[in-house]
């Protein structure tokens, strides 16, 4: 039976929703795409720039997993700064775990937790809004700001 679908999101663009009763730790989606340089990336995404997303997600090893390139379900997760899923990496994979229980119908989050040189962040802050809505809401998906 699948875990997950695809679906219009209350927060931004599509999501992924729980379609049963999810696990705490249970591991539930790897994030999949076309495993590359940071720069080669960034150039194949400002080709796409009129696109309203980018789906990359930055590796322990200085690599980049394009989303966009040969990517699955996982690159429709959505952030939230009290996400009830977390990444995972494990030799050059990232796997997204479920941190609590996730109910039928719920949509699964992760923190991006962006990083961005202190000198483009204050303009940054504006693009990387968040829309999440917790209580404990930073109003930014960047981390540490």
């Amino acid at each position: 039976m699948r875990r997950v679908a695809i679906r219009r999101s209350p927060i931004h663009g599509k999501g992924v929703f729980a379609l049963r009763s999810l696990a705490a730790g249970e591991r539930l989606l790897e994030y999949r795409g076309l495993v590359t340089t940071w720069r080669e990336a960034a150039d194949h995404c400002s080709a796409r720039a009129h696109e309203e997303h980018t789906f990359l997600f930055g590796l322990s090893d200085g690599r980049v997993i394009d989303g966009g390139r040969g990517g699955n379900s996982a690159r429709w997760l959505n952030h939230a700064c009290d996400a009830n899923c977390e990444a995972v990496e494990e030799s050059g994979r990232v796997f997204i775990e479920a941190t609590r229980t996730i109910k039928p119908g719920e949509e699964l989050f992760i923190d991006y937790s962006l990083e961005l040189p202190r000198s483009d962040r204050r303009k940054a802050r504006d693009i990387y809004r968040c829309q999440c809505g917790a209580r404990s809401c930073r109003g930014t998906m960047l981390r540490g700001t």
